[in-house]
């Protein structure tokens, strides 16, 4: 009989799979970071407990193209500054990404809020442009032109905010308690350029981002980097209070009761 390969795979081969996914070889992306102070009701009104806004209100948007072998990826991650038990870092909103196996991996390991998305990175000399977009708006654009070298960072430690949840499924709730991620990035750069210009936030009604307004632009730089991260539950977290905010996963709140007609398969 011919192998079932949806049938079981065996422990040698799952070892196998998880040694391969743990050498990796560096991967290094070319990207985009703008970093802007936004105002300050906004950022803590989209923070779900137990994460505090920080002393600055930032928000920050990275969109890279990525070196993965086999294709490339483009990846975005758009994020405000946020606490936790005193630890600074970032609680992305939205992470647009150009391929589904990335997706769904940061989705289902970490609780990403990854997306479907288009993402682009260009350069023309010394011209910049950077945009992502969703349902045909770029809603994120950043352009400008390389105006100089940056000294290379040292290497750093940077730490992005998650929650992990499953939707119940009678659509109250959810399944278990949630859980706080603390997902941990060793972030190496290659490269730096700062670059002149500007943010333009685009309405959208499935990514509202334009509700972060750009008031105070605090930097545009164009890299080379590669990061290895490592995520870890931190504490579960209170189910009531995490639920006003889990529109934030989606383009409909209805998609949370989306599911197959009575009696289909």
């Amino acid at each position: 009989m011919a192998r079932v390969r949806y049938g079981a795979r065996s422990e040698a081969e799952i070892a196998a799979a998880r040694t391969a996914s743990a050498r990796l070889p560096d991967i290094w992306s070319t990207g985009v970071v703008a970093v802007w102070e936004s105002d300050p009701d906004a950022v803590a009104a989209v923070l779900p407990p137990p994460l505090e806004p920080t002393a600055r209100p930032l928000v920050r948007v990275n969109i890279s193209k990525v070196d993965l072998p086999g294709y490339p990826l483009g990846a975005v991650s758009f994020a405000v500054a946020a606490a936790h038990d005193g630890v600074e870092g970032w609680y992305p909103l939205v992470m647009p990404m150009t391929h589904e196996r990335a997706l769904t991996g940061g989705r289902e390991v970490f609780g990403e809020p990854k997306k479907l998305g288009e993402v682009t990175v260009e350069r023309d000399g010394l011209v910049v442009r950077a945009a992502l977009a969703r349902h045909g708006i770029a809603f994120v654009e950043v352009r400008g032109a390389v105006s100089g070298d940056l000294p290379l960072p040292e290497p750093a430690r940077k730490t992005d905010f998650y929650f992990k949840f499953l939707p119940a499924v009678d659509g109250s709730g959810f399944d278990a308690d949630p859980v706080l991620v603390h997902c941990v990035r060793e972030e190496r750069v290659r490269r730096l350029e700062r670059v002149t210009g500007d943010v333009v936030l685009r309405e959208s009604m499935y990514d509202p981002v334009a509700d972060l307004p750009v008031r105070e632009l605090v930097g545009i730089t164009l890299g080379e980097k590669t990061t290895d991260q490592r995520g870890r539950v931190v504490e579960r977290v209170d189910a009531r209070a995490l639920l006003p905010y889990v529109h934030q996963r989606y383009d409909d709140p209805r998609q949370l009761l989306d599911g197959p007609p009575e009696g289909s398969v």
